[in-house]
């Protein structure tokens, strides 16, 4: 699907260890050690199955060398992930090589798409285990402890893991991801993701608040709500047909939870998000006023082939009404360029948009096609590479001139920030982020992580402001 991603100001993870969780290190005779690429599902993916795993008497460790147990949670989205496992996955064989007793494993979207060549033709690995199937690790363990390849990589219809807590491995205390549905609906012609996670299901909205309270209790001051199209979340109580919950209904139930928890989401769809939920949105101050908007492409003609759903103009109007509700909202994008027959009229169209946007962050990738897509079977990918870079150079040059002056106009302004920790640049210094998830620096003083203090900016780069704190907000 996508070849090369860049990003800016972008602080996702791709093929991190998790710590150990802390004060437990000592007390598991058994270890795993996990890896996780691509999307923040994923991530959240993996403190799932490390709950399941810790049931089974396993603990988390950084150091692969003496885990009995290594896994890699991957990702489909993009051939360069697939690339890296693969590399990843002939490193583990050496080592097993050396402890012949260690299992190795693949989770996520890999899974179901190339479990055959993983344990059959190359060899890489004990285990295959797709999204849907994490409560069967235990007895999928059991069997490659046998010597026999274990694997599950069914989808469920039902499966969402809500009575599963998360174990928050290498978390900083302040921020968390709740899952709150899994699967896609939407056939998008590029992306493989319907066809390794599955049919959209919502979580039970009990378990969601219940999560969610239980992050704040224990000093979490953010959680996002989590999915593929939180939009779509729908549920329906088993109890009472009547009882129906919508993501605007949901988003007010968590931001009632404590005027102190701040609530974020990811992903929205385009043609899901509603009016209801911007007007939530701006009903609750501890609502981030941030939406994450894919738009994809700028021209009609490819937003069609790519089975978006939706023109330019109806995407435009969309835009509109967003700074209609909420004044000032900040929005971050995705896009790809060099789709199949884009032609450089397409390529202006999408650097036109760019330009009405005005997008705080985006998600700049060029389109390679991945197997088993709409695309892959419908469509010729007949645009050179060579093109499909010079457009994503051109994009993203676009986008970080954009981007420093969406920072610069923040300069002089004062902002709630909520401190996430020390900064990398300094120890003298403390790092959070404004309601529009921009990173802030500024001196340590007497703060702590988990408060809320207001900001003076005073200057910023591309990718960071900088400031002075006036006080506790």
């Amino acid at each position: 699907m996508l070849e090369q991603v860049t990003k800016v100001h972008d602080e996702s993870r791709q093929g991190e260890a998790y710590a150990p969780v802390a004060g437990e290190s000592q007390t598991y005779t058994k270890k795993f050690y996990i890896e996780s690429y691509g999307c923040q599902m994923n991530f959240n993916d993996s403190e799932i199955v490390a709950s399941i795993l810790k049931e089974e008497g396993f603990g988390p460790t950084r150091n692969v060398e003496e885990a009995s147990l290594v896994l890699l949670n991957t990702c489909s989205i993009r051939e360069k992930a697939e690339t890296t496992v693969r590399k990843r996955l002939t490193e583990f064989r050496k080592i097993k090589q050396r402890n012949p007793e260690l299992l190795v494993g693949v989770l996520g979207c890999m899974a179901e798409r190339l479990k055959a060549k993983l344990l059959e033709e190359e060899k890489l690995v004990d285990m295959v285990v797709g999204p849907d199937a994490y409560r069967t690790l235990p007895a999928l363990i059991e069997e490659a402890e046998t010597g026999q390849k274990a694997v599950n990589v069914l989808l469920s219809r039902e499966e969402t893991y809500g009575d599963i807590s998360p174990v928050r491995l290498d978390s900083n205390g302040v921020t968390a991801f709740v899952s709150i549905m899994r699967g896609c609906n939407n056939m998008c012609s590029f992306c493989v993701v319907p066809f390794t996670r599955g049919r959209e299901r919502s979580r039970d909205k009990a378990s969601i608040l219940q999560e969610a309270t239980d992050m704040f209790n224990r000093g979490y001051r953010e959680v996002t709500l989590l999915g593929q199209n939180v939009d779509s979340y729908y549920w329906v109580s088993p109890d009472n047909d009547n009882d129906i919950t919508t993501f605007a209904n949901l988003l007010e139930a968590v931001a009632l939870i404590s005027p102190l928890l701040r609530v974020r989401f990811s992903t929205s769809h385009p043609k899901d998000i509603t009016d209801d939920v911007l007007y939530t949105m701006a009903k609750y101050e501890n609502i981030c006023k941030y939406i994450h908007l894919p738009m994809q492409s700028g021209s009609t003609r490819i937003l069609q082939l790519m089975n978006r759903t939706y023109t330019r103009e109806w995407y435009i109007k969309k835009v509109d009404r967003i700074r209609e509700i909420l004044p000032g909202c900040a929005l971050s994008t995705d896009v790809i360029t060099g789709f199949c027959t884009e032609t450089e009229e397409d390529h202006q169209d999408t650097m036109t948009l760019m330009d009405y946007g005005q997008y705080d962050l985006a998600y700049m990738f060029f389109y390679s096609e991945r197997p088993g897509t709409l695309a892959a079977r419908r469509y010729q990918d007949d645009v050179p590479e060579e093109v499909k870079k010079r457009r994503l150079s051109e994009i993203v040059d676009l986008h970080r001139a954009q981007s420093l002056k969406s920072m610069q106009q923040d300069v002089g302004k004062t902002f709630k920030v909520l401190i996430e920790g020390v900064s990398k640049r300094s120890e003298d210094q403390l790092f959070g982020r404004t309601d529009h998830n921009k990173v802030v620096v500024f001196p340590k003083e007497d703060f702590r992580k988990g408060e809320y203090i207001w900001v003076k900016v005073e200057d910023c780069t591309a990718g960071t402001l900088l400031g002075t704190s006036t006080g506790r907000a």
